[in-house]
């Protein structure tokens, strides 16, 4: 099979071709430039000084940098942090400033992975922020509450790019394949293809991109299969598709695999849903869930599993996330299990449902204003930790409600022990 020739080969990348050039033309990130969106807003009233961008890779981070940059007429000068030294930087800034003085025009500085550099070293730019010498944007993969010092957060405006969704990645994927700056409809793509493309992406728009220009230099038919995707990243295809049933059916698998405690079975869907290119933090938000719904306070630990691969998701990312996942899953599904937490919540919006606005006992309510007082709002009130047992012989619930029970802790793990405490205390209020 030859690979396809192009009349005029084009030297520049195919994700650099496409960059846009106007905010019209950014693709999935309409919360933020949309009609009403407030970067959009900021930047048509020339607003900016300092912004910090946080999202992930291929987001569109530097291209609306750029775009700012040629509205203001301002010189683009992007480095990255983790390849510029803080002394570069400086110098950078320094020229900057010698030119706003002499001339009158700032550039705009666009320093991306600026986390790269540690909270003391960010103090640099720090002077030159309150001159106004300068544009700057930083750029970031990483939480900025994190890996930026107050002093630099508090001088800039904070706006947060998306991941782009499956609808923009398909109409970036279709602008590139008949746009004059792209592949000028030398290629057709099937629909297989295309969902593979869009998930293997996940969410970056430069990937998406890139995968997609690989892929057309092999296509000697000009036709983009799903075969010839596979080829172009050297991955087999998996059965999985991030839109439609088999990802629904997959997460259930990890989830009931979890549930019956068997720890293989988990690992291998969890495994199915990452080398098919599910969101990391989609899996462990499941696993956040599943932590309550499934284990609860059988082992309260469970929690501190999950929301900690959250954390790896969050802050990590794939694909070095992936055996924090891995833990959090094994953990749980060698985990004690208990859904009495589920079935109480349950039970208790069944009769938020039917009694919404059932009155709080007058004991039970705050009594700051002397009207309150005469009222007799917190009559009666029994103050628990200054009895012997801690517990007060006192109603809680809702008049209409009294007696009732929404959580019946199971013989299993520490809820054992909460079954005794229960049984004690109740005994003690009677």
């Amino acid at each position: 099979m030859q690979p396809l020739q192009f009349s005029d080969p084009p030297l520049a990348p195919l994700a650099e071709r496409m960059r846009p050039a106007t905010l019209d033309r950014v693709i999935g990130q309409d919360d933020l430039i949309g009609s009403s969106g407030p970067l959009r807003s900021l930047i048509e009233r020339e607003a900016y000084r300092a912004l910090l961008f946080w999202g992930p890779p291929g987001t569109g981070k530097t291209t609306v940098g750029r775009i700012i940059s040629d509205r203001a007429e301002a010189k683009f000068v992007h480095c990255s942090a983790a390849l510029t030294g803080v002394k570069e930087v400086r110098s950078i800034l320094e020229a900057s400033q010698f030119r706003y003085k002499t001339e009158g025009k700032r550039d705009l500085l666009f320093l991306d992975e600026i986390h790269r550099f540690s909270k003391s070293q960010q103090d640099v730019l720090l002077s030159f922020l309150e001159e106004g010498s300068i544009i700057f944007i930083g750029a970031t993969t990483e939480n900025p509450s994190f890996v930026l010092n107050a002093a630099l957060l508090s001088r800039c405006q904070l706006f947060c790019f998306a991941p782009l969704g499956e609808g923009a990645m398909r109409v970036m994927i279709d602008s590139a394949l008949s746009d004059a700056c792209g592949l000028s409809g030398a290629v057709t793509i099937t629909d297989e293809a295309k969902n593979m493309l869009v998930a293997l992406a996940d969410g970056d728009g430069r990937r998406v991109l890139s995968i997609l220009e690989m892929a057309a230099s092999l296509a000697g038919n000009g036709i983009l299969d799903g075969a010839l995707i596979e080829h172009a990243v050297q991955r087999k295809g998996l059965r999985y598709d991030r839109a439609g049933d088999e990802h629904y059916n997959v997460i259930s698998a990890l989830h009931k695999s979890i549930r019956n405690s068997d720890p293989d079975a988990a690992l291998y869907w969890l495994a199915r849903m990452i080398e098919g290119g599910e969101d990391p933090r989609f899996i462990a938000r499941r696993l956040i869930r599943i932590a309550s719904e499934d284990i609860g306070l059988a082992d309260p630990w469970a929690i501190l599993q999950a929301t900690a691969a959250w954390e790896a998701a969050a802050k990590v990312g794939a694909p070095e996330c992936d055996l924090a996942l891995a833990q959090a899953t094994v953990y749980m599904a060698c985990a004690e299990k208990s859904n009495a937490l589920y079935l109480g919540m349950s039970a208790a919006k069944r009769d938020v449902d039917e009694m919404p606005t059932a009155e709080v006992p007058l004991h039970l309510r705050n009594a700051p204003t002397r009207m309150m007082k005469e009222l007799g709002y917190g009559q009666g009130y029994q103050y628990a930790h200054d009895l012997p047992d801690q517990v007060a012989r006192m109603d809680c619930l809702p008049e209409a409600l009294r007696g009732r029970t929404y959580y019946h802790p199971k013989d299993a793990g520490v809820e054992a022990k909460i079954a005794e405490r229960l049984k004690r205390w109740k005994s003690l209020r009677q």
